[in-house]
């Protein structure tokens, strides 16, 4: 292993709390049970970078039926963005021992361009990621090989000397089948023992 390629919500930063979901629906407004549905329902193009915020948010607020102005568009961007913003401080206190080691750090995010942005102004750990492989960017999100494929050929290493790191197993298995070493982040303290194991 000669590169960790992580990824971003579920690992380093934390995933949209119960609490901040519920700002969001009450931000748009309409029926809370179907807001889920929707929300997901057309993020992938968002995240690949094929629509911005207004062009996504006027598709879910249509889904749900609610009208969409200016004020209403920009109070959902913002509270989507605050939704993805928390971090967990242990996992990017990992980040300095990993490279001290002569690891090659790699990050591999479905994200938006509106939250990619936020994260390049607010978070400077960033900058320990020598290949920053952001959905909106590359134009393609995980599971889509190509997301993977982009992150190996940016690291330029063959996949097997790559460890990918995912909460979710669709992304972790995806990256088997293209040669990489895959692991399911769990918490940061069983991610320690197998980076650091002798």
């Amino acid at each position: 292993m000669k590169a960790v390629l992580f990824d971003l919500f579920g690992v380093i930063a934390r995933t949209q709390s119960a609490e901040s979901l519920g700002v969001l629906e009450r931000t748009a407004g309409g029926d809370p049970r179907l807001f889920r549905e929707a929300y997901w329902s057309h993020r992938a193009p968002y995240d690949r970078g094929e629509v911005a915020g207004p062009g996504y948010w006027e598709k879910v607020c249509a889904q749900l039926g609610v009208p969409l102005d200016d004020r209403l568009t920009a109070d959902l961007i913002a509270a989507d963005l605050a939704s993805w913003s928390e971090i967990d401080q242990s996992m990017v206190d990992l980040l300095g021992p990993l490279t001290d080691r002569g690891l090659v750090l790699g990050l591999l995010s479905n994200i938006p361009g509106e939250l990619a942005a936020r994260y390049e102004a607010t978070q400077p750990w960033l900058e320990r990621f020598a290949v920053r492989g952001l959905s909106c960017r590359i134009g393609a999100a995980k599971p889509e090989p190509a997301a993977y494929q982009w992150c190996v050929r940016a690291l330029g290493l063959p996949p097997g000397e790559v460890l990918f790191v995912d909460d979710r197993n669709d992304n972790v298995e995806a990256a088997r089948e293209l040669g990489l070493q895959g692991h399911l982040f769990t918490s940061p303290e069983e991610l320690r023992d197998v980076l650091f194991r002798p």
